[in-house]
């Protein structure tokens, strides 16, 4: 099942979905961006998320949308490095909640992908989640995660085939990743009428394996939307824009963060 697994699984005991949080570490800077991760974990009720996803800055990012680019591309320029995932993952652990890094694939080569395995866990991490990285060329991280007791987790679109929905869940550890929609990241008015259908054939493929969907949602009645047919619901770009509405601002207040969380973690529990 794995730690985050065993989240989500806790989340289900309780009669709702997991909520997973996602923001860059760098934006605005280093120190800045774990102060915001804390921020995820509590809201201003104590409820907060219970998976924070760390993202790692990319020159190349293919998943990311406007928002995500606008803030990873301000951390780059600033100086953030991949080290700097273990400081966050060790803040976001010492919380008590769950650490999960967001990092396309190349940066883990580059660093070593036992080295990076070996740093995630003794950081704290729960494991991985590779939006570029396929099952069939992810040979090394198999065996570097299972070294290291870390969990993989690898994404479904609606275009995936069933074959390739089965072999992804069959390879992931912890939970699956379900794209709800074709294309990039980014807050939307409505989620996806394509996550029902998507849960369903992923549930099929593995039916003890927890799905989280991600890609759209910003707000409180939309968690609760997606969480009445996932087990987790995954929110990022709404996240980032409070950030980002900071930064425009001159402020490090994270008052507007705190409030977000509060209303996501109230959705996921009025199920």
């Amino acid at each position: 099942m794995g730690r985050s697994g065993h989240v989500y699984a806790a989340a289900r005991q309780e009669g709702r979905a997991a909520l997973v949080g996602y923001l860059p570490v760098g934006f605005p800077d280093v120190p800045g961006s774990v102060e915001a991760m804390r921020a995820l974990t509590e809201g201003t009720e104590g409820l907060g998320v219970d998976i924070v996803e760390i993202g790692m800055p990319y020159s190349d990012p293919v998943m990311d949308g406007l928002a995500i680019q606008h803030a990873t591309t301000r951390a780059l320029e600033r100086g953030v490095r991949t080290r700097d995932i273990f400081t966050a993952v060790e803040a976001v652990a010492a919380t008590g909640k769950q650490a999960m890094v967001m990092i396309y694939w190349n940066l883990v080569e580059t660093y070593g992908t036992e080295a990076f395995a070996r740093d995630l866990a003794a950081a704290g991490g729960a494991g991985l989640i590779t939006p570029d990285l396929t099952p069939d060329e992810a040979g090394h991280w198999m065996a570097a995660s299972e070294a290291h007791d870390l969990d993989r987790v690898f994404l479904v679109a609606p275009s995936s085939t069933d074959e390739r929905v089965a072999s992804t869940m069959a390879a992931c550890r912890g939970w699956v990743y379900a794209t709800s929609v074709m294309g990039v990241t980014g807050a939307r008015t409505s989620t996806s009428s394509a996550a029902p259908q998507l849960v369903a054939r992923a549930r099929a493929a593995a039916p003890e394996l927890p799905v989280g969907v991600g890609l759209g949602v910003s707000n409180g009645a939309q968690a609760a939307e997606v969480g009445g047919v996932a087990d987790g619901v995954i929110v990022g770009s709404a996240l980032v824009h409070c950030l980002l509405r900071n930064e425009e601002q001159g402020s490090r207040d994270l008052g507007e963060l705190r409030s977000l969380v509060d209303d996501l973690a109230r959705g996921v529990r009025s199920l």
